[in-house]
């Protein structure tokens, strides 16, 4: 059995318990996704299958490579490829389609994303220092202090907290819990929010817990 799936963020919404609780969800496009590769111990050292996101895609967009291996598959060609592990009987081939419904209502699950990006950032909003005096001639009010000793070692330390990127890694969000499956549709309702913009790609894979 696959343990996960490539989804697609919509936007975040809420949903109404049986109790009339009112939880935040965020809702997922979780597939349908297709098995382009297949990767074994004895050829490739590990057991893994090659997923990717059944969507329209230019075919100017895919090169003659990537043709060449989708046709090998059997498959159309995706924009977004991830690989994914595969436990028990039922081993998957190339061609097959998995779906959402490998997920079930309560179950957890794991999201990775990529963060939305922030462009550059300073001392304050990257890593929430305090800054300096608000007072009237003080100078220093978001500015940096003392990034190292002039005598010894006489450099920045490497790793020292300064201005610079911020946001647009890749970050994971652990035992999220499905609050809905939506076959029909393809989607999951997933407590809480995931990382990325709307419309950014996701994986989703089975906590174990």
């Amino acid at each position: 059995m696959i343990s996960g799936l490539i989804g697609k963020k919509v936007g975040m919404t809420q949903v109404i318990q049986a109790d009339g609780t009112v939880v935040p969800v965020t809702v997922v496009q979780a597939g349908p996704c297709v098995v382009v590769q297949k990767k074994t111990v004895d050829k490739d050292g590990y057991e893994a299958v090659q997923l990717g996101f059944v969507e329209f895609i230019k075919p100017k967009r895919v090169t003659k490579g990537m043709t060449g291996h989708f046709k090998k598959a059997g498959a159309a060609p995706v924009r977004v490829l991830r690989e994914m592990r595969y436990e028990g009987e039922g081993s998957p081939n190339p061609g097959d389609k998995v779906l959402c419904d490998i997920f079930t209502a309560q179950e957890r699950v794991h999201v990775i994303g990529t963060s939305k990006g922030r462009g550059f950032g300073g001392l304050i909003k990257r890593h929430h220092f305090r800054g300096g005096r608000a007072s009237h001639g003080s100078m220093f009010h978001r500015a940096a202090g003392s990034i190292g000793a002039s005598a010894f070692p006489s450099r920045v330390i490497k790793g020292m907290r300064m201005a610079g990127h911020l946001g647009h890694d890749r970050v994971t969000v652990r035992n999220m819990r499905v609050e809905r499956v939506d076959q029909e549709n393809n989607l999951l309702y997933l407590r809480g929010a995931v990382p990325g913009p709307a419309g950014g790609y996701l994986v989703l894979e089975k906590s174990g817990r």
